[in-house]
């Protein structure tokens, strides 16, 4: 099985604007199993920065919108002119209603991108995972940024929310709080195909070895 190492640089001063390209080179750089596919959500202002990644590089949200008079959305075939290979939806800090994460899981996949969507709970997953995205990605946002992972807090969050996108047979990842190997590895044993993780890598002192780290949880 491949798992998913998702690295989300949201806007930290550190991973945007200029910083957009040295830290995926840093990420780039990790040394990670064969069967971790590593990839980076960058602002879709920054994805022509993160044109040097060697890893699958995402946009961090694109709108249901084409070509035409939508200003101020960013449009998937934007993004993957650009060079994102994917990207996420509804994520806790940029939430959308069940119409519009369907409608922008349509146009994405249309478009070619990988879609993840994120979710706060098993019962929000499974209402996501009936558009049929690549991955739902259940991370409750009480957790998010802080110093205990979901896994270790909620472990009944992650399995449940496997079961419930089983029925649309769709991987679930998991997020929030996720800063060490055992955290992954205890992800994994409750269901999950992979994990997203911001301030754990992105604020680490070393991305790189941030990224190793978590990555060897998939292998214990």
């Amino acid at each position: 099985m491949t798992y998913t190492l998702l690295v989300n640089l949201k806007s930290y001063r550190a991973a945007t604007d200029t910083s957009t390209s040295t830290i995926v080179d840093a990420l780039s750089d990790a040394s990670t199993p064969d069967n971790v596919r590593l990839v980076t959500a960058v602002n879709p202002v920054d994805l022509r920065l993160a044109r040097s990644a060697d890893h699958d590089v995402f946009a961090q949200h694109v709108d249901p919108a084409s070509y035409g008079s939508h200003t101020g959305h960013v449009i998937p075939e934007s993004a993957s002119k650009l060079g994102a290979e994917g990207t996420l939806v509804n994520h806790s800090e940029c939430q959308r209603p069940l119409e519009v994460i369907e409608a922008t899981v349509d146009h994405a996949q249309d478009t070619g991108l990988e879609t993840i969507v994120c979710a706060p709970s098993p019962e929000d997953i499974k209402d996501v995972a009936g558009f049929q995205p690549d991955f739902a990605a259940v991370e409750p946002p009480e957790l998010i940024g802080g110093d205990t992972s979901v896994s270790a807090a909620q472990p009944a969050v992650i399995s449940d929310s496997v079961a419930a996108a089983s029925y649309h047979e769709v991987p679930v990842l998991c997020g929030a709080g996720v800063k060490t190997a055992e955290d992954v590895s205890r992800a994994v044993d409750l269901g999950a195909q992979g994990i997203l993780v911001a301030s754990g890598v992105v604020k680490a002192p070393d991305p790189t070895r941030a990224v190793e780290e978590l990555a060897r949880g998939f292998t214990v």
